[in-house]
């Protein structure tokens, strides 16, 4: 069976290496889904719909907290969320397949679940999975952005430079809702976001959280945990999600080892919290923010100025640095054709990979033929949207070809098995396949570790998430496995 080992926060070198300050990059996504059931004889409680998720993985691993073959982490969060821990990336588009593959995992999960909800509470009982940030409560839950940075760029400056840039991306990146009033956001999480950079997670929610767990090499780098972020369901808007800023970061990263300017200098936010909530409510993204240095810009001016920026730094620098991003000029297209459509208002051009874009299209469009429709099933289409288990109207507005996606199913179908073969999710990915299918077996990981027991003992240490090639404590774990088959 496994255990999951206790990933210490500070990990060092054991001897001196040269630093390496080329821009490459690891990219993994935290999804927290919620969960609801509708048509039964009698109403479960999350817990009991979370457990029977997760039957067949207890089942095959005695933990609700685990990783799977294709290198991620699975396990029920507080609140009874299931949550999807992407294996480790290098690129944006392998983040996405792994996010891809999180989806589909709990659409199966939720599959299984129902089939036995329905013989005891009743054969109408319909699990919802949803990948959303707030329930019918109030309560928010994240999805969470990881990037991998150097650690002498300082926690400041990615405040007054990194930060406004992820305030003003919810004009494509937000997923969009309601609120009480009936007005329509771009962005499910801005309402309960507070400070830009803090340890708090819950108490007051900050955009980045300062955690120190790097889960690599803490002298050389920290781990950003991004938390402002929406849950996409557009393939597309999630991988300019992640694409848009690990190319802002390349050029904070390179600007500091180089002593130069970032280009980024002047965008620092007054007031952070206040400008993600005047963004949020303001589709035009005219709405004028206040800056710490004084004046003002609107988020328009805010994320033109980081597109050129960045336009500039991937012509000049992406040839012969590292940056692993052979559609960035892709990325920036589109980058520029989603502000000029926001600028113009162009929604049809918005719709087909901006979430919130194509859900307010369908409301407008529903509206029009039907002028009575209430808020109440305007809500229900909304969540319908984001249901992966059961839900609607994705799938419907990808199969009219409203909607636009990156990938194709056996893409998604083979990550939910098939770690990057890039970096240690490689690894580890193929120690607990074997683990999994190796008899009387007891093992544990995490992401930095692994160990199995079956007639003998072995551990190995995973602290280069870029290491993809065995090493030799690593052989020796997949020894003790092999000789137990």
């Amino acid at each position: 069976m496994p255990q999951l080992r206790d990933s210490r926060s500070r990990v060092s070198r054991s001897e001196a290496h040269p630093v390496d300050y080329s821009l490459r990059r690891i990219i993994g996504i935290e999804t927290e889904y919620g969960i609801s059931v509708t048509g039964a004889e009698r109403d479960p409680d999350p817990g009991t719909v979370a457990m029977l998720m997760f039957r067949p993985v207890v089942a095959a691993t005695r933990s609700t907290n685990t990783y799977v073959r294709n290198g991620s982490r699975l396990y029920i969060d507080v609140g009874s969320h299931p949550e999807y821990a992407t294996a480790e990336a290098r690129t944006p588009i392998d983040a996405l397949r792994m996010d891809a593959a999180g989806e589909l995992t709990m659409h199966r999960m939720a599959a299984d679940a129902q089939t036995v909800l329905r013989r005891e509470y009743g054969p109408h009982a319909t699990v919802h999975v949803y990948k959303n940030n707030v329930d019918s409560a109030g309560h928010s839950f994240g999805c969470h952005e990881n990037y991998l940075v150097r650690r002498d760029i300082p926690l400041d400056m990615l405040g007054r430079e990194f930060v406004p840039f992820l305030v003003t991306r919810q004009l494509y990146a937000g997923a969009g809702t309601w609120d009480a009033d009936g007005n329509f956001q771009l962005s499910q999480r801005a309402d309960f976001l507070d400070d830009a950079i803090s340890s708090a997670t819950t108490r007051s929610r900050p955009m980045i959280n300062t955690r120190d767990e790097a889960l690599a090499d803490s002298d050389d780098y920290r781990r950003l945990h991004v938390i402002l972020g929406d849950s996409n369901r557009s393939q597309i808007a999630t991988w300019m999600k992640v694409t848009t800023a690990h190319l802002v970061l390349c050029v904070i990263e390179y600007a500091v080892h180089h002593g130069m300017a970032t280009g980024f200098e002047g965008m620092e936010l007054a007031d952070a919290g206040a400008a993600m909530r005047a963004v949020s409510r303001d589709r035009t993204g005219m709405a004028p923010l206040a800056l710490a240095g004084g004046g003002t810009k609107c988020a328009l001016e805010i994320q033109n100025t980081y597109l050129r920026v960045v336009d500039r730094f991937v012509r000049e620098h992406g040839d012969d640095l590292a940056l692993h991003m052979a559609d960035a000029p892709e990325c920036l297209e589109l980058w520029a054709k989603a502000l000029d459509a926001v600028h113009f208002d162009n929604l049809t051009e918005l719709s087909t990979w901006v979430d919130w874009a194509a859900k307010l299209r369908f409301v407008d469009s529903l509206r029009i033929r039907h002028p009575d429709v209430s808020m109440a099933k305007i809500r229900q289409f909304d969540l319908d949207y984001h249901d992966v288990a059961n839900g609607r109207l994705y799938d419907s507005l990808v199969s009219h070809g409203q909607l636009h996606k990156m990938l194709v199913d056996s893409d998604v179908e083979k990550a939910t098995v098939t770690p990057p073969s890039d970096t240690r999710a490689a690894l580890r990915g193929a120690f607990v396949a074997k683990a999994l299918d190796t008899p009387n077996c007891t093992w544990s990981a995490d992401w930095t570790h692994v160990a199995a027991s079956v007639d003998d003992h072995a551990e190995a240490e995973l602290l280069d998430p870029f290491r993809s090639a065995p090493t030799p404590e690593f052989q020796i774990v997949m020894a003790v496995l092999d000789a137990a088959r």
